[in-house]
């Protein structure tokens, strides 16, 4: 039986890590068979503190990764199958028991922090990961300062797209926002902000079809949804903001989710079923940053330190 299993490679899940292994929890990590999350795809960050000339994503990831093995935590870089949460918790004598499957492989544990992430949703397109992080972006809070006096597209409709865009006018000299609607699905007060801004421009009833570029992105290829017309458009970069998908398939009808998000009780990581709680942008709609992610990393492992000092009294 472990006092701690601890699923996610990502900041949230080697942050817990690291200081559960700090306070003699002895986690037991499952990585995945591809740690680092979203940071692996990312080349520099300049807005992770402690790194005054910036650090690559990768470079992050693995630190972090080096530090968690320093103070004991055990990595594994294996994918989670299945995970009984809810069926044990009424049983008196499994009780407080949490088991997870790789495989057919079982691990038993009394604490469970899931931090399995969010995944940006993409275009599908092939130039798209070949181009990502050469001008195709996810996150203009990341990636908006390696765009000064660019041209930029942003795909999207709804408020996310139009604070990226609104926020991207700071670096660029124009954002054209290509939607494949002629009205946005943004609140009242996003589109008036974004209609108000100079620098914003609108492409409506358009879908992007192909990113072109060599080595870096050069122009896209629209095509609108009513003519069927096909026409391309210069840009340096594309910001691609059609939503996240929260990593939460493994808890489906185990925990309290809204829209796939994990939700945590307010001020802390605990989630619906007792000795599980739940860190990163597995539960968070709103930021989704390394450093937010980091930090609710470190609550679950003081949140599960408090919990499992409580079941031995």
């Amino acid at each position: 039986m472990e006092d701690l299993i601890i699923i996610g490679g990502g900041p949230a899940g080697y942050t817990a890590a690291i200081y559960a292994a700090r306070a003699h929890l002895n986690p037991l990590v499952f990585e995945g068979s591809q740690y680092g999350g979203q940071l692996m795809f990312t080349t520099e960050v300049e807005n992770f503190p402690g790194f005054p000339k910036g650090i690559m994503g990768p470079e992050l990831m693995s630190n972090m990764r080096e530090q968690a093995e320093r103070f004991g935590a055990k990595l594994i870089s294996e994918d989670i199958t299945k995970v009984e949460l809810q069926s044990l918790q009424g049983h008196q004598k499994d009780k407080g028991k949490i088991i997870v499957f790789v495989g057919k492989k079982k691990y038993e544990t009394k604490a469970l922090i899931i931090a399995t992430g969010a995944g940006y949703k993409k275009l599908g397109l092939e130039n798209e990961k070949r181009l990502s992080g050469k001008g195709v972006s996810y996150c203009a809070t990341c990636d908006g300062y390696f765009f000064k006096g660019k041209d930029i597209v942003i795909v999207g409709g709804g408020d996310a797209a139009m604070e990226e865009a609104d926020f991207l006018t700071k670096f660029a000299n124009s954002v054209k926002v290509i939607h494949r609607r002629d009205a946005l699905a943004a609140s009242k007060f996003m589109q008036d902000r974004a209609f108000a801004n100079k620098k914003i421009s609108f492409v409506w009833n358009s879908e992007v079809v192909d990113i072109l570029g060599k080595d870096r992105v050069e122009s896209v290829k629209i095509k609108n949804n009513k003519t069927n017309q096909v026409s391309d458009l210069t840009c340096q970069g594309i910001f691609v903001a059609i939503g996240h998908t929260p990593n939460t398939q493994l808890f489906e009808n185990q925990l309290k989710m809204e829209k796939g998000y994990i939700i945590t009780e307010a001020n802390t990581t605990k989630t619906s079923v007792k000795g599980v709680f739940a860190a990163g942008d597995v539960q968070d709609w709103k930021y989704r940053q390394a450093i937010t992610s980091a930090g609710t990393g470190c609550m679950a492992a003081i949140d599960v330190e408090r919990y499992l000092a409580e079941m031995k009294h």
